[in-house]
């Protein structure tokens, strides 16, 4: 099974051990009924959207970051959810660790070259539903120049519409790893870790 990494912002509580994720509150207008979907185009929702990774650093620690505010589509197929396509890219500025120097330094020709290459993008390729509201997407990542297939393992976790602005939404969860080494972002593997740990907090308004 693999690791969930638990975002900054979620709520959790811890009771004898076990760390449980809150789920959102009976009464919010997005419930986790696939039914509430509906088919077509969405644009990514930037302000509810971003990919927090985590990487081991010298077997001391987990560290974790962000990058959020990311642009791009969703095109979903209720018919034919095999059909359905995603299209994101994030801006390298946009990451934090909350280190003021180590984002510096990712920001150098070390890691990211951000001036050289200032986005990140994900297209994907397919779509495999798997069960009633989960689906294995497999897709072509893009950074540093570098493009290298990724296959996410994406969760259905809400849609309605959203009263303030009566659109409809909805969003996802998805993990998956990768090798920053295949990315032209070698520095210091194996002393810190190659593997780095994904997870999408996905949100989308048609």
């Amino acid at each position: 099974m693999r690791k969930y990494l638990i975002p900054a912002a979620a709520l959790i509580a811890i009771a004898g051990g076990t760390v449980v994720i809150a789920q959102a509150p009976a009464g919010v207008p997005g419930t986790k009924d696939v039914a509430k979907v509906t088919g077509g185009t969405y644009k990514v929702d930037g302000g509810h959207t971003q990919v927090v990774f985590a990487w081991d650093h010298m077997g001391f620690t987990n560290n974790m970051g962000t990058i959020a505010e990311p642009t791009g589509t969703l095109t979903l197929d209720k018919a034919n959810p095999a059909a359905s396509k995603v299209s994101v890219e994030f801006a390298i500025a946009n990451l934090r660790t909350g280190v003021t120097k180590l984002d510096e330094h990712l920001m150098k020709a070390d890691f990211f070259d951000a001036a050289k290459f200032p986005t990140a993008t994900f297209v994907s390729t397919s779509v495999k539903p798997e069960g009633a509201s989960g689906a294995e997407i497999t897709g072509n990542l893009t950074i540093k120049g570098i493009t290298k297939p990724v296959t996410l393992d994406a969760e259905f976790y809400g849609a309605g519409t959203n009263p303030m602005n009566k659109q409809e939404n909805v969003g996802f969860v998805a993990t998956g790893s990768i090798k920053r080494s295949e990315f032209g972002m070698g520095y210091a593997v194996p002393v810190v870790g190659d593997a780095i740990e994904l997870k999408i907090i996905a949100g989308f308004q048609k």
